[in-house]
């Protein structure tokens, strides 16, 4: 069964590595467990999931417009942008190095918890070499609830979007 609104969302821990400006790209530091009901609790949060770190789409428009617009987040009262793939905490935390996402967005690993799978939202790219992932979508949760699901019905992007996402808070 798909997410939908008014559901809770699961419990459960990503990875990430938290913001540090002093870290160079280079470097590696352990990625740490975000656990969404522990960090989430009381927030108002957008998660954008996307197949892959380092892919086009992905990496060109959807997560960049986030960062971009991260003060427009907040002003409508957004705490978190969370940004998840099924890449390890390890490229997550380089990803968000690369398009210079610093403090305004978190960038975390779904990391084998099964996130996707118990928001009913997995993509089977194993045909294009790319094995299981998530669909692109985004969701806003309010206090662990989702208040918005927008699943890109096709390649591309419309309600997952930075700009979808902002006219639903």
């Amino acid at each position: 069964m798909t997410v939908q609104v008014g559901d809770t969302i699961p419990d459960v821990s990503l990875t990430y590595v938290p913001y540090n400006p002093d870290e160079e790209l280079q470097a590696c530091p352990v990625p740490v467990p975000y656990k969404l009901h522990q960090e989430l609790k009381g927030k108002k949060a957008v998660i954008v999931a996307v197949p892959g770190a380092f892919t086009p789409t992905c990496s060109l428009q959807h997560v960049p417009a986030f960062i971009e617009q991260a003060d427009k987040f907040k002003a409508k009262g957004v705490d978190v942008i969370l940004a998840t793939a099924v890449n390890d905490g390890f490229v997550m935390n380089a990803w968000g190095k690369t398009l210079g996402g610093k403090d305004k967005v978190i960038f975390a690993s779904e990391g084998g918890s099964g996130f996707y799978e118990k928001l009913g939202l997995t993509l089977d790219l194993t045909a294009k070499g790319m094995g299981i992932r998530s669909e692109r979508f985004a969701l806003i949760v309010d206090d662990l609830k989702v208040t918005y699901v927008g699943v890109e019905p096709a390649p591309g992007l419309t309600v997952s979007s930075a700009e979808s996402v902002l006219e639903q808070l």
